[in-house]
């Protein structure tokens, strides 16, 4: 990053405010430095020399005080308003990393980019505090007071602003050198700060079912690497910044000395007077001193540097724009998938591809359409086309309400969408609070209506063993909550929405996580869902999901080239679909086997499938 980035000053509205201050008082700053030397230069000479009288020396003793003061005052302003700018611009990246970084959609975050935009967003920006408040103010102290010093020397000694001038560049001539040695160390450090942040992360989600299989010891040899490796380079960039330091800090002194020596030799020989030479000494160490503090607080923000880097190539990823059209009312809408085909990360795989699939929305008596096939066919990134999360490479997600001409969902907007619909992915995340205002979600319900909700979704035994039942208290993200109890929760909550107002309900693989008991609690709810009137696409492995349903589609993958018919689509009442290829290891299939379970509708038995 440059030594003021622009980018900056374009992200973040606090940090222009600031530049213009610290500009101000850096101009300030150095009209109290050339004051502070004459003053004190004219009190210390006569007093020296014997030919004022201290009581004469008193009014520019006041002025002295007047100017010390007026300077630490100065200092106190920069100090605090940095700080309190440090504080709002880290918080304006943030908030605009993230709010980009969910803009930029499910599938970028899924790439690998998650784990890092989160540890870049917490304790990645919190190092950019060290670059406003050290680095910056005297980055432009630099700029203002070292050509204002300098230009007074030579206006009283202009063989002492002669050898300031000669070395001076020495100083960014150093840290030019410094700068080359140290070439990314700080992004190295950042780096392996976010592997092993993107490391726990992953290991904390994966901890439950890891302790489940015995396997929860086996992770800390990695993250203890991780760890020794973010210490090597974290003690490594302390250990250049300490040695460059005291590179700096000894030829600024050198260079000070040189200036002192000329001076004391002109005094010696009658050359100089006193007073102008007291001045000279006063403000020589102030010419070098802003570039000595730049190359002290160089190494402390580089961090920071290296975030905002970081936090600038995120902003700088081009983002879908939202749509602006209200969405009509969904209840009595259809939604349709034409030919849609979404690239599967980077490899040269379509999951789905050209995919055909209707909903008709918000009907009198329900539907369940299942979404099936093998492992990785992209069954969840369909439910995400159709949630409006994920736009599809090719093809069309259309909106059709009844006497309306269809409208392109991508230029719909999507506040006014999602509310009308109801989505649980595998891994529900809860708010923060008490259990009955988590299920609730800000409805006006009665206690008959959640413990209605409750027993369908069999939140009712979850509240029989957690200490006090809808007061319990709910952590961030569901905390204090298994996974299958999270899942209630999530179940609850929608089955108290109004199905005219929410006739869509999205499931993502409901029953991956639970036991046969909670399957058939998802069963329940799903026959709820319909009974109520709403569509329900549920994503489907486990043959009970599958007879629950009134339709089933099959997705398949396809290579990235390809191109022909559809390849998903709606299964008719009575037929069945032998899907035949084998999941991949892990992937949750019917119960004792490896395999998708063939598609069925509902109703239809086939040998496998029949108890």
């Amino acid at each position: 990053m440059k030594p003021l980035d622009p980018r900056l000053l374009r992200h973040a509205r606090a940090a222009r405010g600031y530049v213009v201050l610290t500009a101000a008082l850096g101009f300030a700053t150095a009209a109290l430095v050339v004051a502070q030397a004459v003053v004190l230069a004219s009190v210390l000479a006569p007093a020296i020399q014997g030919t004022a009288d201290l009581a004469d020396l008193g009014p520019r003793v006041g002025l002295l005080a007047g100017v010390v003061a007026a300077r630490t005052g100065t200092s106190w302003a920069q100090e605090r308003f940095a700080l309190r700018a440090a504080t709002r611009t880290v918080a304006e990246l943030r908030e605009q990393v993230v709010t980009h970084a969910v803009a930029l959609g499910p599938r970028w975050l899924a790439s690998g980019r998650g784990p890092e935009v989160a540890t870049l967003a917490t304790r990645g920006l919190d190092a950019l505090e060290p670059y406003m408040v050290r680095y910056l103010p005297q980055l432009l102290l630099a700029a203002t007071v070292t050509p204002a010093t300098l230009a007074v020397v030579l206006g009283l000694d202009w063989v002492s602003a002669v050898i300031i001038a000669v070395t001076i560049p020495l100083v960014p001539l150093f840290m030019i050198l410094v700068g080359r040695l140290t070439a990314g160390t700080s992004e190295r450090r950042l780096v392996v700060m976010q592997r092993l942040g993107a490391q726990v992360l992953d290991l904390l989600a994966g901890l439950p079912t890891l302790l489940a299989f015995g396997r929860a010891r086996g992770p800390e040899r990695r993250v203890r690497a991780l760890g020794e490796a973010n210490r090597r380079a974290t003690m490594g960039t302390l250990r250049i910044a300490f040695l460059s330091g005291m590179v700096l800090e000894l030829l600024t002194t050198l260079s000070v000395a040189v200036v002192a020596v000329g001076v004391g030799l002109r005094l010696v020989h009658g050359g100089m007077g006193l007073e102008p030479a007291l001045a000279v000494l006063v403000l020589a160490p102030e010419v070098y001193l802003p570039l000595r503090q730049v190359g002290l607080h160089f190494h402390a923000s580089t961090d920071g540097i290296a975030a905002a880097e970081q936090a600038f190539a995120v902003l700088d990823e081009e983002a879908p724009r939202p749509g602006t059209v209200p969405a009509p009312a969904l209840a009595g809408s259809t939604l349709a998938l034409h030919g849609v085909s979404v690239r599967a990360g980077e490899r040269d795989v379509l999951a789905p591809a050209d995919l055909d699939l209707e909903l008709r929305l918000g009907t009198s008596s329900g539907r369940v359409v299942a979404l099936t096939g093998p492992s990785g066919a992209g069954k969840t990134t369909t439910a995400m086309v159709l949630l409006g999360l994920v736009r599809p490479d090719r093809g069309t997600v259309t909106l059709t309400a009844p006497d309306a001409a269809p409208l392109d969902l991508a230029d719909v907007d999507p506040s006014t969408f999602w509310r009308q619909v109801a989505w649980l992915p595998q891994r529900p995340v809860l708010a923060p609070g008490r259990l009955r205002d988590v299920v609730a979600g800000g409805l006006d319900v009665t206690d008959a209506d959640l413990d209605r909700a409750a027993r369908t979704a069999g939140l009712d035994a979850v509240l029989a063993t957690v200490p006090g039942g809808w007061d319990a208290e709910v952590g961030r993200g569901g905390v204090g909550l298994s996974v299958g109890q999270r899942q209630r929760v999530a179940l609850a909550a929608a089955l108290l929405g109004d199905p005219a107002r929410v006739p869509l309900v999205v499931l993502d693989e409901p029953t991956a996580h639970l036991d046969a008991r909670g399957e058939q609690v998802v069963l329940d709810a799903v026959r709820a869902f319909r009974d109520q009137g709403r569509t329900v696409v549920v994503v489907a492995h486990r043959a009970s999901l599958v007879h629950a349903a009134d339709d089933v589609v099959e997705v398949r993958p396809g290579p990235l080239d390809r191109s022909g018919p559809a390849v998903g689509t709606a299964v008719r009442p009575g037929e069945v679909v032998e899907v035949g290829e084998a999941d991949e290891p892990g992937e949750p299939g019917e119960p004792g086997t490896g395999t998708t379970p063939p598609l069925v509708p509902a109703g239809a038995t086939t040998e496998r499938s029949r108890p």
